[in-house]
């Protein structure tokens, strides 16, 4: 695994990325709310990256006004994150042609980039995304209640009382509990600021990438969630009826960002690892693993593992992101039917 590196984007802003991990070769189009430092340890974001990790040669990186990238954000649309996108290819060197992750507004330069790069691209994947933003749907008053949420964002960013920013946030994980909701709040206040994130914002609601959709040649896998609050499930359908070598694959969710403990992900990691022609790995776990699996079979929850091997509750259900990403499986039932075969 390496550690964060920088990339120059043409207009000279630093793009943090890391690579990390062993596989073919994976690239993720960044998206808002990710920060290097932190997705490995968070419970809205482990799960992914432990799971593309564990399969994959895994690119990432912070989009510009994020994380570990410069806050300067500069011009923004789907030229300026193509070009960050192949920035961060170019200085990384990483294999091509490689499978193109994107979610949400990630989608936008995934195709776009597809496009225009095609000999890079093998397979494309995406998840809760879109080439149409708020403001291209068709749709005024949707629009209009996506850029007053965006302002109630703005004002409250930086209040002591997190409810501004959880009123925003609650829509990415509706089900996600109080632990998830309050690091993404947490987590909006580390990873850019109240002006980064109104720019970047308003810049998705004005994304209009329609027209690299006929050039796209690469096949395309397309996942969204039924209910998805953030972005609509008919765009995705948009996407599969423009794209010629697109299967969309609805999701049992009202999640927007897919979580550990849900059947979509499970639907999604089995999917993603079928097409990339890859079976669960063998990768051995350690003694420790070991013992926290053996509690998982016995039905023990997080708490009472925690308990009995005298671990807090956070480091146990890191352990057990990490099982599940070597047994290739996404829920403790299927870790226990694995364990047992």
């Amino acid at each position: 695994m390496q550690g964060v590196r920088f990339a120059k984007a043409s207009d000279g802003t630093a793009l943090a990325w890391r690579r990390s991990g062993s596989g073919p070769p994976l690239v993720k189009a960044a998206t808002w709310l990710t920060h290097l430092d932190y997705d490995r340890e968070s419970p809205i974001w482990a799960h992914q990256t432990a799971f593309l990790e564990t399969h994959f040669d895994y690119l990432r990186y912070d989009e510009r006004g994020c994380g570990l990238s410069d806050r300067d954000i500069g011009a923004l649309g789907v030229e300026t994150w193509v070009g960050d996108l192949r920035a961060v290819v170019e200085a990384s060197a990483v294999p091509r042609p490689f499978t193109l992750l994107a979610m949400s507004q990630g989608a936008s330069t995934a195709l776009a980039y597809a496009a225009r790069y095609p000999e890079d691209v093998a397979l494309i994947v995406l998840c809760g995304g879109f080439v149409r933003g708020a403001d291209h749907r068709g749709d005024p008053q949707k629009a209009a209640l996506n850029r007053a949420i965006i302002e109630v964002l703005r004002q409250g960013f930086n209040e002591g009382n997190p409810a501004f920013r959880d009123l925003f946030m609650a829509r990415f994980v509706p089900d996600g509990d109080a632990e998830r909701l309050a690091w993404m709040s947490e987590l909006c206040q580390r990873t850019t600021t109240p002006e980064a994130a109104t720019t970047l914002l308003l810049a998705r609601a004005e994304v209009d990438a329609t027209a690299c959709l006929a050039n796209v040649t690469a096949p395309v896998l397309i996942f969204h969630a039924e209910d998805d609050a953030v972005v609509p499930v008919s765009e995705g359908h948009f996407l599969a009826r423009h794209l010629p070598e697109a299967d969309f694959i609805s999701l049992p969710s009202a999640n927007h960002i897919l979580q550990a403990d849900e059947p979509a992900w499970d639907i999604f990691a089995r999917e993603v690892l079928a097409r990339a022609g890859l079976d669960a790995p063998a990768e051995e776990l350690t003694p420790r693993e070991a013992e926290i699996l053996s509690l998982i079979c016995e039905a023990q929850s997080n708490k009472q593992i925690a308990r009995a091997l005298d671990l807090s509750e956070k480091t146990v259900r890191n352990h057990a992101t990490h099982i599940f990403a070597k047994l290739g499986v996404a829920t403790r039932a299927e870790a226990m039917r694995k364990a047992g075969r």
